[in-house]
């Protein structure tokens, strides 16, 4: 059960950075990157009450994805912290290029919001860097943390 909570920890502690780094890209006027009321809007179908259920779903989604990193970490066996890390970011990376892809291509094209259908190259990199933000947490917590499956 320990391994469980600590899991839950990393993934929202992963979910929070990741927001956070995508709130600060958002905010410079980088790109529109704000991932939770994107997600919350696909559901609300409007902007303004968009924030709440985009958190809860989006913190929901990175503790379930904490899970996983946690597994393929766990499959990969660091033997130090800073592997343990950059297991985690390489993971992000992965992720968020598989993730980048597929948002440029698919999801932006259908969502109910003008403001969020515009995804290019920009958002794409944005995404990317807040998955890779994600692995880092994930994995530095995994590895200083000592969660472990098996």
């Amino acid at each position: 059960m320990e391994q469980v909570v600590k899991t839950i920890f990393a993934g929202i502690l992963g979910t929070g950075g990741m927001s956070f780094v995508m709130w600060l890209i958002t905010r410079s006027g980088v790109a529109n990157a704000d991932m939770i009321r994107a997600i919350g809007s696909i559901f609300t179908r409007s902007y303004e009450n968009s924030f709440k259920p985009g958190l809860i779903i989006h913190l929901v989604t990175g503790t379930v994805i904490a899970f996983i990193y946690i597994l393929l970490i766990n499959l990969l066996s660091p033997t130090s912290i800073a592997y343990f890390i950059l297991t985690g970011a390489m993971i992000g990376l992965f992720h968020g290029v598989a993730f980048s892809f597929l948002l440029v291509v698919s999801v932006a094209e259908h969502h109910p919001l003008e403001r969020f259908r515009e995804a290019g190259s920009e958002v794409a990199v944005a995404h990317l860097a807040g998955h890779i933000i994600y692995g880092l947490i994930v994995g530095t917590l995994v590895g200083l943390l000592n969660i472990k499956f098996f």
